[in-house]
This record gives C-alpha cells, sequence and structure tokens, in this order.
C-alpha cells in the first residue's frame, strides 16, 4: 500500500505536469488517489488551489463521507464526484482537468442518439486507453450538465457510470474532463490520450463549429 505521503508527492507532480499543459490553470481541475480501500480514504487536492503552485501540503486525506483524516485545508467541492468514480470503477486514482478543448467540446450534442456524448472513433491514439487494442475502437463519452451540488446529483453520476461501462470518461458540461485509472500513472495516461484527441477534434472541427 503507498502511504498518504507518498501520494501527495505524486499528486503535486501529476498537478504540475497539468497546469503546464494547459490543463488545469489557476485554481480548476482537482486530483485524488487512494489511500486504503477498506475503509476507504482518498488523498485529494484541496480547493481554491492554484495548481502551478500546488505542494504536498496541499493535500488532503478524506473518509467515504468527505471527512478530513488528515492534512489542513478543504477537500475539492467535487470530492463526491471522486468518490462516486472510485466506488462505481473501482478506480485508483481519478484525475479532473480543465482544459481549453475539453471544455469546448463538452458542448457537444448527442452524437449518436443515446443522450448527451462526444464520440471519438478511428485514431491510433485510442490505444493509449485501457483495454484498446485496436484504432477502430469508438470511445463515447457521456456529457453531464455541470452542477454546483455534486452530493446531490452523486446517484446520477453513479448511474451514468453504470449505463456507459465502456466509457474512459466524462464531460462535464462548459466544465472539463474527468477519467480514472487503476492507479496515478495510468489515470495520467488516460488525461494525456484524451486531451490530445480533444485538441485534434477542436481543430478538426475550427472555429466555425457550433454545438
Amino acid at each position: 500500500m503507498t502511504s498518504f505521503e507518498s501520494l501527495a508527492e505524486q499528486l503535486v507532480e501529476v498537478g504540475r505536469h497539468c497546469y503546464e499543459r494547459g490543463w488545469a490553470l489557476g485554481t480548476s481541475g482537482n486530483f485524488s488517489a487512494v489511500v486504503r480501500k477498506a475503509p476507504l480514504t482518498l488523498a485529494i487536492t484541496t480547493s481554491g488551489v492554484d495548481k502551478g503552485l500546488l505542494e504536498s501540503s496541499d493535500v488532503v486525506e478524506i473518509d467515504e463521507h468527505r471527512r478530513v483524516m488528515r492534512g489542513s485545508g478543504t477537500p475539492s467541492a467535487e470530492a463526491t464526484l471522486h468518490l462516486a468514480i472510485v466506488r462505481t470503477r473501482g478506480a485508483g486514482a481519478v484525475l479532473h482537468t480543465h482544459s481549453i478543448w475539453s471544455t469546448i467540446l463538452s458542448e457537444a450534442p448527442a452524437d449518436d442518439g443515446n443522450g448527451d456524448g462526444l464520440v471519438i472513433e478511428g485514431y491510433e491514439m485510442l490505444k493509449g486507453l485501457d483495454g484498446v487494442r485496436t484504432h477502430e475502437h469508438r470511445e463515447r463519452l457521456p456529457i453531464l450538465e455541470n452542477s454546483q451540488d455534486w452530493a446531490r446529483a452523486a446517484p446520477r453520476v453513479e448511474a451514468i457510470l453504470r449505463e456507459n461501462p465502456e466509457a474512459h470518461g466524462f464531460l462535464i458540461r462548459r466544465h472539463g474532463l474527468y477519467t480514472w485509472g487503476q492507479d496515478l500513472a495510468e489515470a495520467k495516461r488516460q488525461v494525456e490520450i484524451l486531451e490530445f484527441l480533444f485538441e485534434v477534434l477542436g481543430r478538426k472541427r475550427g472555429t466555425s463549429w457550433q454545438p
């Protein structure tokens, strides 16, 4: 089991990496990793912290009820989402970015008649996603409406994740990407893959595209 201190340092590295790539500027974005599965606790970044200045002291450990068990500060306002993803997908780490391209594409209408979602297919980079072995893969990312009360919205988020078991992430309208992995390394890779694909789609559609 990786210690809280070690995970805090790794989350700082991931957070700064996302900041440097323009995926989590200012106080946007939040990042977590599972410390223990039973009882469940997460190491998670605190609210309102500039990701370019992130330090290990900006990471707290919370329990499944969002209570702070270690460290000081207020856990991300979206900690409920992180917990919902961990419970539903068995994830070891959850990363939320707020890039330009993910924000633009989160306004996409339904691409396939099955509700709001962004479909990506035919790109070699899809093979970087967990379990994908061919560029012919069709990735559909559900798009959820934004909320200021994620505790209340969490049951719907969990239902959407169960309804879309093949999805490697989801978008929040005008907000950004959530993705996850068995550990931080896998979650970081999936952020890189999906953010690359978002930029490809965004540039391909051009400034004339209207959602």
